[in-house]
């Protein structure tokens, strides 16, 4: 077990790593051939339509609003005598975005400025995006949580962290790398907790996720 917490973990920062090594070589930090390829996409792609939803998909990835969604979650998880799966919750997501802006702190990637902004821009540094890596540690957890049902779940959480990363980009607020990273970053995190506070359990189905107690 704690191979598999350790091997998981690595791997999260080790993407992390990897990506801030790539976009920022010592420190420098450029725009690769695949962000320039993937934001002038994204500026192609630009409509009346697009223009209208995309910045209201994008909030679905906002702490401000998976903070109470999570929060509301875990209450009623807790009151379901499913504690274990309410923390669970809660410490995936406050775990991926307490992760995405210390390593925003140590990289500094300036935010993209090579096409026009179609939003308020963040003041905060780019990479990793942390809208990608709150909705993915979000997505992933709830999957987990499922148990049973989390067939049902795989497709309209997939499709939001799809949307999410896509918006991300499409305004032109974050480089597709940013996003890349955060995604597959938080996905690991996610495995590496769940396998922290559910032991082999895991690898049995829900007995401690249905009525499991802290």
């Amino acid at each position: 077990m704690k191979k598999t917490i350790t091997l998981l973990w690595t791997l999260s920062l080790a993407i992390l790593a990897a990506g801030a090594w790539l976009v920022c070589p010592q420190g420098q930090c450029a725009t690769t051939a695949i962000d320039h390829a993937g934001l002038g996409l994204a500026h192609d792609l630009r409509g009346a339509s697009l223009d209208r939803w995309v910045p209201a998909l994008t909030w679905l990835g906002s702490l401000a609003v998976l903070l109470p969604v999570t929060v509301v979650a875990a209450l009623f998880l807790w009151r379901g005598r499913q504690r274990r799966a309410a923390g669970f919750i809660m410490l995936a997501l406050l775990g991926a975005t307490a992760l995405s802006h210390l390593v925003k702190l140590a990289v500094m990637r300036p935010r993209p400025d090579l096409l026009p902004v179609w939003t308020a821009m963040p003041t905060d540094w780019s990479y990793p995006s942390a809208h990608a890596m709150q909705i993915t540690a979000l997505a992933v957890a709830v999957v987990f949580v499922a148990a049973r049902r989390r067939a049902l779940w795989v497709l309209p959480l997939g499709s939001a962290v799809l949307l999410v990363g896509l918006s991300r980009i499409y305004l032109q607020v974050h480089f597709p790398s940013d996003v890349l990273a955060g995604t597959l970053s938080a996905a690991l995190w996610v495995g590496g907790l769940h396998v922290l506070m559910f032991g082999r359990s895991s690898a049995h189905g829900s007995r401690h996720l249905n009525g499991g107690r802290a």
